[in-house]
């Protein structure tokens, strides 16, 4: 979420310290629509603050009689209603005076006593549908964007923290829960993903289900890359370490290496790509004509972290990275820059996942020159701001060899993760001798660029379980159907449905068991299938199956054909609309 200059001036006024990242903002917008509930259900309430805090949100209300549990389950209801109705977060100033007036004639005196304190001629306030507040915002753009919260208590509190101050009623709001019940660890299990063992620890073992999500994501990546004129590269997993002292990792990441003694020589399972692809480049002559070259590499890699480190697949020591290294000119930095950067918005579009960039530069203990430094920054710099894209300056946290754009994606529960990287390289192409040759006939080296947009499949895969809480988009989900006969009489004609899907490449699954219908329906929704295929004697006899998805939603009873052909279509689109069975 990016803040206007109009925003920051207006953190000046209102009602307290405003923290605009993205997650204070959800919560804070959260704490708004609580506000609204309350004074929906309880309009004799008058309204004090409602910041967000560390873990939730809060808001204090003037209320003679302290809020029941009976209270908070009703005002959680409302704020779903709120929620639903999509309403817009709408900002508009005031002069001082004119909104002393306003909250004076509502009754709401707590506003009054805010504004009467401030030095300033205007102030911002936010309306969304009936609700109005004093606030210096910003906000979320409406309320369709508040989808997971929890009232947990309600307590007294003085206004202002000074017991002379009237008692006020607190109600906490917490987001919590939900990250709980999103665990990747936990629905990993539940779903039967993946496992760790401690015959190699912080090396995950994907079972079918997760391994499948794994490879379409890999597939989903080299399609990208394709159309993008990248060459696909495979590398050695064991490497001497003569490599890594050429390239200046053994100096500088040593400690990180899972070291091999053979023959008297030392070797390390890589814990990079680079290095290797520099002797792809080197293996033959190359021409300022054939660049740009744009070499994959999707390896395994290895690094020694702490055992107190590991988390989960966030944190792993075997792991496979969407790992690129571009060859190119000087002149051709900023239009590779450029198209990189449109990989990556182009790549987290179809998860729902935004973008936020940041750039670093130049740390303390690094290689190259003050002007190689420069060219680099500038050469980033440059993009960002030629593709119109707002960024944060990260002073000191480039890598040892060149600055980098790193990239930071928002989830569900507008929760950070850091992910993509762009990196400028002068140094690995001196180091290993690179050379092209330009147009006057004379070599020169080309620039490296580092570039991973995923950053790593198990880290990827670990977020997309929490952000879709295990729901995977059909293109994405293990098994995409189950057909469920609803008794024995009828397993015939479902498995002839099964085979049909997966002739159409549908992952499919036949649940022929001898158990009630309700339990397998309820079973399969537990195990996140986005489409339940019932099949009874109305269908056998009309070609049809009863259609359900994950969500509850029955679709009603749909020709296969059109199935078949609504879910490959949903599939190779790789959307997740509820298209399957509409008409």
């Amino acid at each position: 979420m990016t803040v206007s200059e109009e925003d920051r001036h207006l953190r000046l006024t209102g009602e307290f310290d405003c923290d605009a990242t993205p997650l204070a903002t959800l919560r804070h917008s959260t704490s708004h629509v609580m506000a609204q509930a309350v004074k929906r259900l309880f309009p004799e309430v008058k309204v004090a603050i409602g910041p967000a805090i560390e873990d939730g949100f809060y808001y204090d209300f003037f209320k003679a009689e302290p809020f029941t549990p009976e209270d908070l389950a009703r005002i959680e209801d409302e704020m779903r209603s709120i929620a639903k109705a999509d309403l817009r977060f709408e900002r508009r100033e005031m002069p001082r005076a004119e909104a002393i007036a306003f909250f004076r004639q509502r009754g709401e005196r707590f506003k009054v006593e805010i504004l009467e304190g401030l030095d300033a001629p205007t102030v911002s306030l936010y309306t969304q549908g009936d609700f109005i507040d004093l606030c210096r915002g910003p906000h979320v753009g409406s309320t369709g964007q508040i989808r997971f919260f929890k009232l947990l208590s309600s307590s007294g509190a003085y206004w202002r923290g000074d017991e002379k101050n009237p008692m006020l009623q607190r109600i906490y709001g917490w987001r919590l829960e939900e990250a709980k019940k999103r665990d990747h660890r936990k629905l990993g299990r539940e779903l039967d993903l993946y496992i760790f063992n401690e015959v190699s620890p912080g090396a995950p073992i994907w079972l079918p289900g997760g391994w499948t999500i794994v490879r379409e994501l890999e597939r989903f990546v080299r399609e990208k890359l394709d159309a993008s004129g990248y060459q696909e590269i495979s590398t050695p997993i064991l490497v001497n370490k003569k490599l890594w002292e050429q390239s200046g990792h053994w100096d500088y990441y040593q400690e990180n290496m899972f070291l091999v003694e053979s023959e008297e020589q030392i070797f390390s399972l890589k814990p990079m790509n680079c290095p290797e692809s520099t002797i792809v480049y080197r293996h033959a002559l190359r021409s300022y004509r054939d660049l740009p070259l744009r070499f994959s590499d999707m390896g395994r890699l290895h690094r020694n972290e702490r055992s107190g480190t590991l988390t989960g697949l966030f944190r792993v020591r075997q792991f496979t990275q969407d790992d690129a290294h571009v060859y190119c000119r000087l002149d051709q930095i900023q239009a590779e820059i450029t198209a990189m950067l449109g990989l990556v918005r182009d790549w987290y579009k179809p998860f729902g996942l935004e973008p936020f960039f940041k750039l670093s530069t130049r740390p303390p203990k690094s290689l190259g020159t003050d002007e190689q430094w420069r060219v680099a920054e500038r050469g980033l710099e440059d993009a960002l701001r030629a593709n119109g894209l707002a960024f944060e300056l990260n002073p000191g946290d480039g890598t040892f060899y060149g600055p980098k754009i790193d990239v930071d994606i928002q989830d569900a529960l507008a929760r950070r993760w850091q992910m993509a990287t762009i990196q400028i390289d002068f140094q690995q192409p001196e180091r290993f001798g690179l050379e092209y040759v330009d147009s006057d006939g004379q070599p020169k080296p080309p620039v490296m660029i580092h570039r991973a947009i995923f950053g790593s499949f198990e880290r990827i895969v670990g977020i997309l379980t929490e952000h879709y809480a295990g729901a995977f988009p059909t293109w994405l989900a293990p098994v995409q159907t189950r057909v469920i006969p609803i008794s024995e009489k009828f397993a015939d004609y479902a498995r002839s449905v099964h085979e049909r899907l997966r002739a159409a490449r549908v992952r499919s699954e036949l649940d022929d068991r001898n158990e009630k219908l309700g339990y397998r329906i309820r079973e399969a929704q537990l195990s996140r299938v986005p489409y339940m295929l019932v099949c009874g004697a109305r269908e056998a006899e009309a070609g049809t199956v009863s259609l359900r998805h994950r969500s509850g939603d029955d679709l009603g009873a749909v020709p296969v054909d059109r199935v078949v052909g609504d879910l490959a279509r949903e599939i190779a689109a790789r959307e997740s609309s509820l298209t399957v069975g509409r008409s």
